[in-house]
């Protein structure tokens, strides 16, 4: 048989010898290649200038027939340098690099890395292998030995930085500490005390699962599949079948699985359904929620966390995943609502009667987080919004939804993000997280509107250090799931149990207020620092807004800057930035628009530059002054004695002078003969001036490294209709903070990348507290806000959401 295809294969070679082109029609074919380029070439240069009359074209276009041409020289020259390799180490290198590719680094660079150490610690090995070394050339030897040295160095670098749990970076102030003294704690229980309710687990589901016995024959209730094809695409094809093996199922009978942390008693209790994001399949998720389990059933609250592993991801994804699966993620949870209610009603089941179907929350984690949008989005729903023919019409009685680190538009029906509106909503997210490195609750958060006359509320908290994982405890604190977790930056992660610990103040605070009234702890969302003797040590953000309040600017209405969404007038002053427009997160964009606002002392003089310096406020004159303000009109609601002033702040990292570089930086120079001369005479003075500047410059920055920036502030003055004034501190309840940095990976240390994006902080100020400053002025007759940056040498801050709500009645 061998014989065989060997006489075949010389038969084929024979054959394309006898067609192979010889030298000279090789030539020929690159003349004519070249030749005819060439004509095709000059012809599109020339018309390009003579349509465009310009002849600097043709230079233009000689300039690209000398670089192709040099391109094409060193490219030959490389091929041919590659072909030198010997062929053991080309195929050898090509799989490693093929097979390095696929092993989880985070980075190509680690990769590179490896190559190029592993290759050197292999040579250095060969050489002394049997002597070898002995008959190499003195050359030789030393170069062998330099090679394995950096294999050797290379391996304990590996080693060493794969160990290590992290590298430090720059200290930021907490600005919220700042001013922590003038706020007073909620009094009472912390809302993550363990309650007073012994209660019982148990796991209701299939009854058939292949891979858990608590959900095969350890169920202690049973339920029939769903059919989900209508809400997952692509489950075919080898990874379709591979799930399907894999579980014993497809998407025409999902299972509803859950496992339930249940109250002792006859009262009927709250119902919270959890539900995880996407990880491997193969590692289940959904006992990871086990600490929330425990502590709402403890308090009283019946806690199912559901099993959606069957359209997590998996290995075999490289041939293709499941797509649109996480409006089925939110669906399956309203189909166990479903089972939920009909075993609530049914007086002959064990479970009568149990769960206030009144009282419905909903929490998801990651996909999970986005996914419990949809669920309240499609509960409110006749039909699905992209096929009518699938009818819904579930209405169940939701009223809360928690987002874990959700992620934001992986399902948008109708091609739109995820709305619904009368449901109290909370977000949390983490400055650590390596996986969703976005905050895409804020994105949800403001899409949720509140239009009945119920009272409902909304807040997202950011918390500096919190990473993904380790709000589940089966995920830890590997947010990439990565074998090789050391390229990890785990340093300034929070101790697992204190990252559970916010978990369990902030959502059983919300879950206290949204399902059991109880509004005590509402002012928490206001203001973290309200809940100080509860929470970890760290830095928290959150917006928070209510049905009560009412804006006056919200800077979505229209493009032009002078106008206000509710009527009246904006004005800027002095001002070296001051735009409206979308507000950037690090990944996509927030979903609303708001308005920037920059001020640059830097260049006033000599004396105030040193004032600033020296951490003293200078008396900035009026002639220079920035601010901005709002004039209300006589449309404009106005506030009463029991209305709180209300607007979300956050710091913008871009130049607070844009106009000092650039397009802008000769716009007042002069050009006349004179001046050219006199800087001509005046050039080796700066060159030398220049020279001192550049060393303290450099001398400055690295103070400033260690050095972290002070917290923003600014003169806040509100006037009245008969002119007067009321003049307080953005610190009057807290400083702005800085932009939150954060680097996840070890490898953002070597590029010296921090990853951080806007995220706001509300600010609320009690306008009957503040006129004890000066009782003259009347809130009803307000007429004018105005921001006044005297506070800080230079800033850019994003303003959004002016307007007033109603002090928090307890």
């Amino acid at each position: 048989m061998k014989k065989f295809f060997k006489k075949i294969g010389d038969w084929v070679k024979g054959k394309l010898i006898l067609i192979k082109p010889g030298t000279f029609a090789i030539k020929g074919a690159a003349i004519g290649l070249l030749v005819l380029t060439l004509i095709m070439f000059v012809i599109e240069v020339v018309g390009m200038s003579i349509n465009w009359k310009d002849p600097w074209v043709l230079a233009f276009g000689l300039v690209i027939l000398l670089a192709v041409t040099l391109v094409s020289y060193l490219t030959v020259k490389l091929i041919k340098l590659i072909f030198e390799i010997p062929l053991i180490y080309k195929r050898t290198l090509i799989a490693c690099v093929i097979i390095l590719s696929i092993v989880r680094l985070g980075d190509e660079r680690f990769g590179i890395f490896m190559v190029l150490v592993f290759s050197f610690l292999g040579a250095g090995i060969a050489m002394f292998w049997k002597g070898h070394f002995r008959r190499l050339t003195t050359p030789k030897k030393v170069v062998s030995i330099l090679g394995f040295a950096i294999g050797i160095a290379g391996i304990g670098f590996l080693i060493y930085f794969g160990s290590i749990r992290g590298l430090e970076i720059d200290k930021q102030i907490n600005a919220a500490k700042l001013t922590e003294d003038k706020v007073s704690s909620i009094q009472g229980p912390s809302p993550a005390a363990d309650g007073n309710f012994q209660f019982t687990t148990f796991t209701y589901g299939s009854g058939n699962d292949l891979r858990r016995e608590e959900f095969a024959e350890g169920v202690t209730y049973q339920t029939e599949p769903v059919d989900g094809r209508a809400f997952i695409d692509n489950w075919e094809k080898f990874s379709g079948w591979w799930r399907e093996r894999y579980w014993g199922f497809d998407s025409k009978e999902l299972p509803l699985n859950a496992r339930v942390w249940m109250p002792d008693g006859k009262v009927p209790f709250p119902l919270v359904l959890v539900v995880h994001g996407n990880h491997s399949m193969q590692d289940f998720s959904d006992p990871g929620y086990d600490y929330l389990g425990e502590f709402l059933a403890s308090k009283g609250m019946i806690l199912a966390s559901v099993d959606e592993n069957f359209i997590n991801g998996s290995w075999t994804d490289l041939f293709g995943r499941l797509e649109r699966e996480n409006d089925a993620r939110g669906w399956l949870l309203l189909e166990h609502l479903r089972v939920w209610d009909e075993w609530n009603k049914d007086e002959s089941h064990p479970l009568f009667g149990k769960a206030d179907m009144n009282r419905i929350a909903l929490m998801g984690h990651s996909r999970g987080g986005e996914a419990v949008g949809h669920a309240a989005m499609l509960n409110a729903l006749e039909y699905y919004p992209d096929d009518a023919s699938i009818k819904l019409g579930y209405h169940f009685n939701i009223k809360g939804i928690v987002a874990i680190a959700p992620v934001d538009g992986q399902y948008k029906p109708g091609g739109s993000g995820t709305k619904f509106e009368n449901v109290d909503y909370l977000t949390i997210h983490g400055a650590q997280d390596a996986d969703v490195t976005s905050f895409a609750g804020s994105m949800q958060y403001e899409r949720i509107k509140f239009s009945d006359s119920s009272y409902h509320f909304k807040s997202a908290v950011y918390i500096s250090g919190a990473n993904h994982g380790q709000f589940n405890t089966s995920w830890g604190d590997n947010d990439y799931g990565v074998t090789f977790k050391g390229i990890l930056n785990r340093e300034q992660l929070m101790p697992v149990e204190d990252q559970e610990e916010v978990a369990k103040v902030f959502i059983g605070a919300f879950l206290d207020v949204s399902l059991n009234k109880q509004r005590e702890y509402l002012p928490l969302f206001t203001d973290p620092r309200k809940g100080k003797d509860w929470l970890p040590e760290s830095i928290y953000l959150s917006q928070f807004e209510d049905s009560n309040t009412r804006i006056w600017a919200d800077f979505d209405e229209d493009f032009e800057l002078t106008t206000t969404t509710t009527g009246g007038t904006a004005n800027g002053d002095k001002l070296t930035v001051w735009r409206e427009g979308e507000i950037d997160m690090e990944y996509g964009k927030k979903g609303s628009r708001a308005v920037y606002l920059g001020w640059n002392y830097e260049n006033l003089n000599e004396g105030i530059d040193s004032l600033w310096k020296d951490g003293s406020k200078p008396s900035i004159p009026d002639s220079v002054l920035a601010s901005y303000s709002i004039t209300l009109d006589s449309t404009s609601f106005k506030p009463d004695s029991t209305s709180m002033l209300v607007f979300s702040l956050a710091e913008s990292t871009e130049s607070s002078n844009p106009k000092s570089g650039g397009k802008w930086k000769n716009e007042n120079n002069s050009n006349s003969e004179e001046d050219l001369n006199e800087e001509k005479d005046n050039a080796s003075d700066n060159e030398k001036s220049n020279e001192i500047k550049d060393k303290s410059e450099e001398k400055k920055d690295k103070e400033q490294e260690k050095t972290p920036e002070p917290p923003l502030d600014f003169t806040i003055i509100l006037i009245d209709e008969s002119g007067e004034e009321i003049t307080f501190l953005l610190s009057e309840f807290s400083h702005l903070q800085r932009q939150i940095k954060s680097r996840v990976l070890k490898i953002d240390f070597l590029d010296k990348k921090d990853h951080s994006e806007n995220i706001f902080q509300t600010f609320s100020f009690d306008l009957e507290r503040l006129r004890t400053g000066n009782p003259n002025f009347s809130p009803e007759m307000l007429k004018e806000i105005r921001f006044q940056f005297d506070q800080n040498e230079s800033g850019v801050v994003i303003l959004d959401q002016l307007g007033i709500t109603k002090k928090i009645n307890l």
